[in-house]
This record gives C-alpha cells, sequence and structure tokens, in this order.
C-alpha cells in the first residue's frame, strides 16, 4: 500500500493520513523513494558527496517551530536562491497565509512522528500536497565538535539551530522542481504566487514619477497582506553606491511601511516631501509636526549586510524620533538583516519591486480560520483558464507574425465600472500570462519563452475568434512586452465593454502550456472563444468570367468524349479531366485518386460511383468557390498556405469549425511543414461538404442538434466519403 501512495501522481491529505498510519503500524521511519536521498535530487549537472541526516541526527531535541514561525527563521545557505528565501520571510508576516503552505500540525515530538512532513503549493491553478522525509543535505563543520553537533545544514536555516519548519519546505519546493539546483536564480513573484496561489504586479521604482505615490501603494498593499519584494540592479551612474550596505542583482523582502511622525525642524535634515498620517502624498506647508514616508526591507542573509544610509540601523536620523513612536513601528537594530529606508532612497536604489495580490485562492484556507483575512474585500475577484500553444495549430507568434497571429488562442472579458459613482469611468484590471512547468524541465534544457498577450476592444456582438483583418486594422487597448519569464502580468485600466485577450509566444511554432489568469474588481467570466461547427450559405455571386466560360464549354466538350455512352465518369477519368483544367492553373500534381473518389462521393446520392454532367456541373461550381478562396491565402503562387490560415480559408468557403474540428482537420490534412497544399485543401473542402450534407438529411433529435443514425447508415457515411 505504501508503495502504491507514494507512486501515485495526487497525494490527498487522506493517503498522507493513510501512509502515516502504516509508517507508525510497522515502526519505520518515511523514506521518500519520488525523492531519494542522492547526489542528483541536489545537483544534475555534477556530483557532492554531502551526507543526509535527520533533525535528530543534526541537534539536540529538534522542534519544527521555536517560537512560532518568523521572517529571522529564513536564512540563505549555499544556494543562489534568494529570490525563493525572500519571498518566503515576507509569507512568515502572514501566519494565516504561511499555515496554508505548512501545516502546523507536525512536530519531531508528537504521537504521529514517523519522518515525514508535508506542505501545500499552488500550482497552476490548483493547490498541491508535497510530501518529504525530513533527511536533509548537512556537511561536517570545521572544528572539533562531535556527535549531532558537527553537522551543520547546507543550504536554507533557521537561525535557531533547532527549528526545521524552513528547511524542510525548501526541501518541499526542491522537489517540486525536481532538485535543489533547480531553484537557482529566479524571481521572487514565482514563489509568491507559488505560495498563495496570487498575482503578481511588478513596478520600476527607479521610474515612478512620484515616490510617494509608490509609498502610499505599498503602505495599502501591506494592509492587503500582499507578499512584497524588491531587487537591486546596479547602475554606473548610480555615484553613491560604494559602501551602502546594499548587493546587486540580490532580491530583498518588503516587510513593512509606515509615516512615521517628527518634528518638522528635524525631519527636513532627511527629507523634502512628507505624507498624511494615512500615507497620502500631501503638498501642505507642514506645521509643527511631520510625518515621513519610510520602507521596511529585510536581507534574506539574515546577517548586518544592511542599508547603512540614512534611517540604516546606525542612522542618527533615528535620534530624532521619540520612543514612543519608534515603538509604533516597532523598531530594533540588531544586525538581523531588516532595516528601513526613505520611500525616496528606496526609488533610487532599487531597481524593482514586486507585489503579490491575493485572490479568492489565496484566501481558500485563511477563511476557513477566524481572523482578518476573512474579510472578503482584501482580495480580488479571479477567472482563469488553462490552455496551450500548438505548433500548426495554435502557436501563431506575436502581432508581428500578422498572418498566423489570429490562430493563437483568444479568450474574452468584460470590463465593468466598479463605482459608477465616480469620475473615473474605467475598470481595473490585473491580467497574468503564466508558462507551465518550465522550472521542472531545465534539467532537461528547456528554456523559458518569450510570452506576451495583447488585448482588444470588442465592439461588435460577434462570436467567433477574431480573424486577421480585424488585427490588421484594429489597434490593441492594452499589451505586455515579450519577456521570459514564468509569467508576464500587468495592470490595465479599461473602459466597460467586451475585450479579447490574445496570449502568444513571441515568434510563432513555439509549443507550451499556460494559465492565463484574470484579476477584476467585480466578478467576471474568462471564456476561450470558440466556434460553432456549421456551413453557412454565403450566396456569393459567382458569374462566370469570358475565360472560364471558355473553359466551361472545353470542359463539356472533354466531359462528353470521356464519358462515353453512358455520359457518366467515375472517379479515375474525372481525375483527368480536372487535372487538365487545374494543372494550368495551380502549381501542383495534379489531384490524387483519392481526391477524385471524395469528390465523387460527394455528388453520388445513389451511390453507383459516377457523375452524371449535371452533377459534375454542379462539382465545378464548388470547385471554382474553393479554388477561389485558396488563391486568397496563397499569396506567393506557391501552391499552399500555412495551416493556421486554414480556419479563415474553410470561413472564406462558408465552413465554420470549432476549435476541437480545427484541430482534427490540421492534423488530417497539414503535412509535417504544417503547410495545406492545394489538393489537401480541396478533399478538406470536400469531405466537409460531405458531412455536414450527410448530417441535414438525417433525423435529428428533439433539440435539434443531434442526428439519429443507425449503425448501417452511420458506417455507410463514414465510409463513402
Amino acid at each position: 500500500m505504501a508503495e502504491q501512495l507514494l507512486g501515485s501522481s495526487i497525494v490527498t491529505e487522506d493517503k498522507i493520513t493513510a501512509l502515516k498510519s502504516e509508517l507508525l503500524a510497522k515502526d519505520q521511519l518515511f523514506e521518500d523513494q519520488d525523492f531519494p536521498a542522492e547526489s542528483s535530487n541536489i545537483y544534475y549537472t555534477r556530483k557532492v558527496n554531502h551526507a543526509w541526516k535527520r533533525p535528530h541526527e543534526i541537534c539536540k531535541n529538534p522542534k519544527f517551530f521555536v517560537g512560532g514561525a518568523s521572517r529571522f527563521d529564513v536564512n540563505q545557505g549555499k544556494l543562489g536562491n534568494c529570490w525563493f528565501l525572500s519571498a518566503l520571510a515576507s509569507l512568515s508576516l502572514h501566519p494565516q497565509l504561511l499555515h496554508q503552505v505548512v501545516p502546523p500540525d507536525q512536530d519531531f515530538d508528537s504521537s504521529d512522528y514517523c519522518g515525514l512532513f508535508h506542505f501545500r503549493f499552488w500550482q497552476y491553478g490548483d493547490w498541491v500536497n508535497v510530501i518529504v522525509d525530513d533527511r536533509l543535505p548537512v556537511c561536517q563543520q570545521n572544528n572539533n565538535a562531535k556527535g549531532p553537533s558537527k553537522w551543520q545544514l547546507v543550504f536554507m536555516q533557521s537561525a535557531q539551530r533547532t527549528e526545521f519548519w524552513s528547511a524542510l519546505l525548501e526541501k518541499a519546493y526542491a522537489k517540486l522542481a525536481g532538485s535543489y539546483e533547480a531553484l537557482i536564480g529566479g524571481l521572487s513573484s514565482e514563489a509568491m504566487e507559488d505560495f498563495t496561489g496570487g498575482i503578481t504586479v511588478s513596478y520600476a521604482p527607479r521610474q515612478v514619477p512620484c515616490p510617494r505615490v509608490l509609498f502610499h501603494t505599498i503602505l495599502e498593499a501591506n494592509k492587503r497582506s500582499c507578499l512584497m519584494n524588491c531587487s537591486v540592479v546596479k547602475t554606473k551612474n548610480l555615484s553613491d553606491w560604494a559602501g551602502c550596505g546594499l548587493d546587486s542583482r540580490h532580491a530583498y523582502s518588503v516587510t513593512g511601511a509606515a509615516p512615521v511622525k517628527m518634528k518638522t525642524q528635524d525631519a527636513l535634515l532627511y527629507c523634502e516631501s512628507f505624507v498624511t498620517e494615512d500615507g497620502k502624498p500631501t503638498d501642505e506647508p507642514p506645521g509643527d509636526t511631520v510625518f515621513v514616508p519610510l520602507v521596511r526591507i529585510r536581507n534574506p542573509w539574515g546577517s548586518s549586510r544592511e542599508w547603512s544610509g540614512d534611517w540604516g540601523d546606525k542612522s542618527k536620523a533615528w535620534a530624532a524620533v521619540s520612543a514612543e513612536e519608534k515603538a509604533r513601528i516597532n523598531v530594533k537594530f540588531k544586525g538581523d538583516g531588516e532595516f528601513w529606508m526613505s520611500i525616496k532612497d528606496f526609488c533610487k536604489f532599487f531597481s524593482d519591486l514586486e507585489m503579490c495580490h491575493l485572490g479568492p485562492e489565496s484566501l481558500a484556507h485563511a477563511r476557513r480560520q477566524a481572523g482578518k483575512l476573512n474579510d472578503k474585500r482584501r482580495c480580488w475577484e479571479s477567472v482563469s483558464h488553462k490552455s496551450a500553444w500548438r505548433k500548426r495549430l495554435s502557436a501563431g507568434g506575436c502581432r508581428n507574425n500578422l498572418r498566423s497571429f489570429a490562430s493563437n488562442p483568444q479568450f474574452q472579458v468584460t470590463v465593468v465600472d466598479p463605482d459608477e459613482t465616480d469620475n473615473d469611468n474605467t475598470g481595473t484590471v490585473i491580467v497574468g500570462l503564466m508558462q507551465i512547468n518550465l522550472r521542472r524541465r531545465r534539467a532537461a534544457g528547456d528554456r523559458m519563452l518569450f510570452i506576451g498577450y495583447e488585448i482588444y476592444r470588442r465592439r461588435t456582438d460577434g462570436t467567433g475568434p477574431l480573424d486577421t483583418n480585424f488585427f490588421r486594422y484594429n489597434r490593441c487597448a492594452g499589451f505586455t512586452t515579450h519577456t521570459n519569464k514564468r509569467q508576464v502580468c500587468f495592470r490595465h485600466k479599461l473602459k466597460p465593454g467586451n475585450y479579447v485577450i490574445v496570449p502568444s509566444t513571441y515568434r510563432p511554432d513555439f509549443e507550451m502550456d499556460f494559465l492565463l489568469r484574470v484579476y477584476t474588481e467585480r466578478p467576471a467570466k474568462l471564456d476561450e472563444i470558440d466556434d460553432v461547427t456549421a456551413i453557412v450559405d454565403l450566396k456569393i455571386p459567382m458569374e462566370p468570367s469570358a475565360q472560364e466560360l471558355t473553359l466551361e464549354r472545353a470542359l463539356r466538350d472533354a466531359f462528353a468524349k470521356v464519358a462515353g455512352a453512358d455520359l457518366e465518369v467515375d472517379a479515375y477519368e474525372l481525375r483527368d479531366i480536372l487535372n487538365i483544367a487545374f494543372m494550368k492553373e495551380f502549381k501542383f500534381d495534379g489531384f490524387c485518386l483519392e481526391t477524385c473518389r471524395s469528390m465523387v462521393a460527394m455528388m453520388d446520392a445513389d451511390q453507383s460511383g459516377k457523375l452524371g454532367f449535371q452533377e459534375f456541373k454542379t462539382l465545378w461550381s464548388s470547385l471554382r468557390l474553393w479554388k477561389t478562396a485558396f488563391k486568397k491565402f496563397d499569396e506567393d503562387k506557391s501552391g499552399n498556405f500555412n495551416s493556421y490560415e486554414l480556419r479563415q480559408a474553410l470561413k472564406a468557403v462558408g465552413y465554420r469549425v470549432s476549435n476541437k474540428i480545427f484541430n482534427c482537420l490540421v492534423m488530417r490534412y497539414a503535412n509535417r511543414q504544417g503547410v495545406i497544399e492545394f489538393d489537401d485543401f480541396i478533399v478538406c473542402c470536400v469531405r466537409l461538404k460531405t458531412v455536414f450534407e450527410t448530417f441535414s438529411a438525417q433525423e435529428k433529435t428533439a433539440d435539434g442538434v443531434s442526428a439519429l443514425f443507425s449503425k448501417d447508415k452511420y458506417l455507410s457515411a463514414a465510409a463513402y466519403v
């Protein structure tokens, strides 16, 4: 039973309970066969000789938590995953969110301890349980210590040697990614979203026109339990970088913000502009006291490597702040990696700020608990949809690839004005596009694709996907630059109405599963746009040209010569007639026998296997329509067009097909290069016409949606196409 549970791709809490019971009954400690204690699960590119030890082999009396969880339990080891640690430090500030990821009802001295610990992560729309054993990579300390004290954790560790929740959480996340090495390098947004199911919006502090506006945004986000992280990229024109205490290309946690009350004469020594008591920018003349906007930040190294400028731990600025005010904002000077700085300096030195907004998925567990996060007003409404870019079908590339862009998946969302009483006639929409499972596939050499999206206003009541002509003549209402990140995300202000979101890779023919999420202020629907499979009477006047009239007379004479006494032709004779006409007009090897058999089947109501001249004339009329559409899409006269354009070519001749049917048609009629030849296009049209007419001729169900076929009728219709 244990082997069956371990091999399951989905580990439910019931299965975890059953596995624990079995291990306890056998008096065994759990050993995770899906993530064994092997070097390859540490580094997949090289071999290391680290030992794996359980906590009771590392110290005496190990604990899962020591005095609860805090940001000081998150200290970086010998792994370049500061992005993960900074996100975890932010998560630790919100106990209800943390306990959704780290269930607190597990410990080393509990009655159900069996060496198994479990954690929860959000993965692409779903919360998943991850179980690990408590064997952790260790190395020997360079001293003469003996017994358990000689072992030192290699990776994440708490400031308390006996505390292990953070180290075990890192192991569970490494298992999810495939190895510890897979965690090297990343963005804090990735971990914040996996911890909360939220959606992350990025800001560029150095580019904001008013730092105090950003301060108010940070303050309000902190009240809404948003997770926030920031990072530094050193620039050449940053003259006072040396000795500031910040590290370039390093991620930090934003752990708080506060308007700090001071006497005006003291504040003017360190700040030129101020905020109100509730953190809003103000240009009112200052009175005796003012409020200075400060941001609190933490280095995940958990060391004395801190900001050394104004408002740092050793800054003289704090001497001008009253003891009561310092107690109110919980200022402590411990050299523990946490420090304060002004919003002005924050915007000067930090290049990126990531803010993870919570949605309903974020609070799924917290709402079952008591507390402030139970307030629904503190999160956005969210909708999501999983889809994929598939070569030859739906990987049309960005807007630069106009001929194939319309084949990308398209999604419709309705934007409403959340407050019709104000002067702002717009709604806020946050769109996030995420490529799925790339970190886990890193060991196989897969890399992040460049992904992005565009948003278009749909002013008509059309139901099908937008076509190439729409994109040719309409500008987008919003977009993101294509970026090689796991997720691209942007916040848009849009006028009320219906909008179509078109996610894409930068270049066509790159395959990837993706998750599209939309956060709105009011409940909304997000539907992938599909067409209803149908045949449309185009009613296009097809007056033959003088050339075609001449050709028709020639065909009548050719038909009479080939048909013989019965005045009918079979598939072999039809092939000869049509190839005489079409091989002069198109670059192709002529119609194959199978295509001509399908043409006969389309017109052959009595299943005689032959066509009379009137049937041939009707067929010829259809061929004229189909060849005209083909020429339109075969712009370079090469005798073929791209499979991405098949849907629009079929629409031009009156066939509307759903996404599922389009998939089938491309797989059936396109070649390996995703090209539709003239012969393939014609046989596709022929068979579609046959199938539609066969369906229409059958008795229908009461709702008119389905046809009633006997077994013989169905086999006859399917076989003779």
